[in-house]
């Protein structure tokens, strides 16, 4: 079988990244607008709608009861990791969100180590530490200017808490894409989420209004775009390889909070997303070529 360039698992997940900063975007503006619970509750609903027909395409694959377990685990950690996410994104800028969010990589890699029993490569660590450098120098000018509110201190709780879970959802997602094909993980992560998060709905939902329900079906399609663009990326490349790619998305955000938001971005931000670039150039330089899976 032709084996792929070592380079496309890598563009796939910048790709992919870029997807999903998009979606986070129109999904701060969906939970502004309707609010949290029910912004993430109707995403993942309309996504398994939106899948569905696709998994039936393509002959309804499931890998087995192996992969029942992970798909379940990993629908329990996201399903967290959403809710506090976009609340989070609902009281911090979008830009300073997603670089708070950076602890999350440098957590995965060691994650990937313990539970993939994959090596970590001084490479990997170096790639990381370089985005971590960059997020310091944002964080950083934030702390001393003293732009700090009590909605602030409940977004950053929310924020790093759900880093945790967004750690563990990386080297999910990396065992969840050796065992499935992409268009399975894309439909059972939708369905499974909006399942765990049905069960808060006749306390929490609130249905929304014509613009906000666009907001979250759009937001929907942004997602599963990219579920699939990483689900492929993962299967193909070693968690560690890929995890630093998850910096770019400080660049998306930057760039869609200012024009969706407003949001300013000021020259400690740009200094940041340097490091931040070049951390991920050398992930991408030090990526050798993976096997395929099975699926």
């Amino acid at each position: 079988m032709h084996q792929p360039s070592p380079l496309l698992p890598f563009i796939a997940a910048v790709a992919g990244i870029a997807v999903f900063s998009a979606m986070d975007a129109v999904m701060k503006g969906a939970a502004l607008a309707a609010g949290v619970y029910t912004a993430v509750f109707l995403r993942n609903t309309i996504g398994a709608l939106m899948m569905a027909p696709v998994w039936l395409a393509a002959g309804r694959p499931m890998s087995g009861r192996a992969a029942l377990t992970v798909h379940i685990q990993r629908a329990v950690v996201t399903s967290g990791m959403a809710l506090l996410f976009f609340y989070s994104l609902t009281l911090l800028p979008l830009a300073e969100a997603i670089a708070l969010s950076f602890i999350a990589p440098l957590i995965a890699l060691y994650l990937a180590a313990l539970l993939l029993g994959e090596t970590i490569q001084p490479s990997a660590i170096i790639a990381s530490l370089m985005g971590i450098a960059g997020v310091v120098m944002i964080v950083a000018t934030r702390l001393h200017g003293g732009n700090w509110s009590e909605e602030s201190l409940a977004g950053i709780a929310a924020l790093l808490t759900s880093a945790v879970l967004y750690a563990l959802n990386l080297v999910l997602q990396r065992k969840q894409a050796l065992l499935s094909s992409p268009i399975e993980i894309a439909l059972v992560q939708n369905l499974f989420m909006a399942m765990i998060l049905s069960l808060a709905a006749p306390w929490l939902l609130d249905w929304p209004g014509t613009r906000a329900l666009g907001l979250i079906a759009l937001s929907s399609m942004l997602a599963t775009c990219a579920l699939l663009m990483l689900s492929w990326a993962y299967a193909r490349a070693e968690a560690q390889a890929l995890v630093p790619v998850e910096y770019t998305g400080f660049l998306w955000a930057a760039l869609f909070g200012w024009w969706f938001f407003a949001e300013p971005v000021g020259p400690a931000t740009v200094a940041g997303a340097g490091l931040i670039v070049v951390g991920s150039w050398i992930a991408a330089r030090r990526q050798a070529p993976p096997s395929l899976p099975h699926s």
